[in-house]
């Protein structure tokens, strides 16, 4: 039987496959943001510290539930859950309420949130635009709010 050989052995790669986080660990991709935890807890979805939650979304936990602005979210065991004496909130359970798609990397530690349907509700209701900064042709930032009083043609476009 013939024995197996590497054609080449001086051009494989010298650098081996290794975690991107440390077990624990996660990384949260949101609106544009990358928060980096250094504890989550184990378990189906993504569970994390509940002082967290407000670097991450803008929601804070408050006795009435995780609240932004005036829209508030009672708190359910689903979403607090405890685990070897710590408190965590479950944040995957929470997007799953509040209809907020998500994809995860489990191997990676990669967690990516869309924008949550609640949030951009508010915004259809009140008719205001989000408060964004744009680069123009010449290089100038052009800010939403520089805009406010005067009629704004906003155009889009995009390849795909």
């Amino acid at each position: 039987m013939a024995k197996a050989f590497m054609a080449y052995p001086e051009l494989r790669s010298p650098f081996e496959a290794k975690e991107i986080h440390p077990e624990g660990s996660a990384t949260v991709l949101y609106q544009g943001k990358t928060i980096t935890l250094s504890e989550t807890g184990n378990g189906d979805g993504l569970l994390i510290n509940p002082k967290d939650l407000g670097q991450i979304n803008g929601f804070e936990i408050k006795p009435e539930g995780a609240c932004f602005k005036d829209l508030c979210i009672p708190l359910n065991d689903k979403l607090l859950v405890e685990q070897d004496g710590k408190q965590w909130f479950n944040l995957t359970a929470f997007a799953d309420l509040l209809d907020q798609p998500y994809v995860a990397d489990h191997a990676a530690g990669v967690w990516s949130f869309a924008e949550i349907p609640a949030k951009r509700a508010n915004m259809m209701v009140d008719a205001m635009a989000p408060d964004i900064e744009l680069t123009d042709r010449k290089g100038q930032v052009v800010r939403l709010a520089d805009l406010k009083g005067k009629k704004a043609l906003i155009v889009t476009w995009s390849s795909w």
